[in-house]
């Protein structure tokens, strides 16, 4: 059963339903690098990352690591790494893991753009935990904490975010699965 964002700012898997922060451009079919938006598609659940110092290990179906100081995502759309976990310091621009937000304490990898990254076309899109204000993101859907915990013991290693298009009728942009 997969997981239903809508543009209202709602997520959905089965009968539960969790509010959720959303890129601050709104959530658009074509996704560009640093444009703000969350992508429509339907998107793996790749793993789970979280911070061991703050939160314990999450309960759930998928495979987990936690997150130590030094890890990246590699967001230059020019590098090899492109859209790549690194280890900082890192020679391009990346994304830091080990935040002092608290924005990356549970993190869930998403499938997108990544079978193989397509440079430019965006990274390091994940589902995370949201500031208290659920203010937007910079195109990640984000969740609070104990809603984050709460959907991860329910999913399973099948299931996908499906991100629907800001408009009745549009079409879901394919993710990689």
């Amino acid at each position: 059963m997969d997981l239903a964002v809508s543009p209202d700012g709602w997520l959905s898997h089965g009968a539960r339903r969790w509010r959720c922060a959303l890129g601050r451009a709104g959530i658009r079919p074509d996704k560009h690098e640093g444009d703000g938006a969350t992508p429509v598609g339907r998107f793996a659940l790749r793993s789970v990352l979280y911070r061991p110092d703050r939160i314990a290990r999450p309960v759930t179906s998928l495979a987990v690591r936690p997150i130590v100081e030094g890890d990246g995502w590699c967001d230059a759309p020019g590098h090899p790494d492109y859209n790549r976990p690194v280890r900082l310091p890192h020679p391009a621009s990346c994304e830091t893991m080990w935040r002092d937000d608290g924005l990356y304490d549970l993190v869930v990898v998403l499938g997108h753009n990544d079978d193989p990254p397509e440079p430019g076309r965006g990274s390091a899109i994940f589902l995370h935990v949201a500031r208290p204000d659920y203010a937007p993101t910079e195109g990640c859907v984000a969740l609070a904490l104990a809603d984050l915990v709460e959907l991860l013991t329910t999913i399973d290693r099948d299931d996908a975010m499906v991100v629907l298009g800001p408009a009745a009728g549009v079409a879901e942009k394919a993710g990689q699965d």
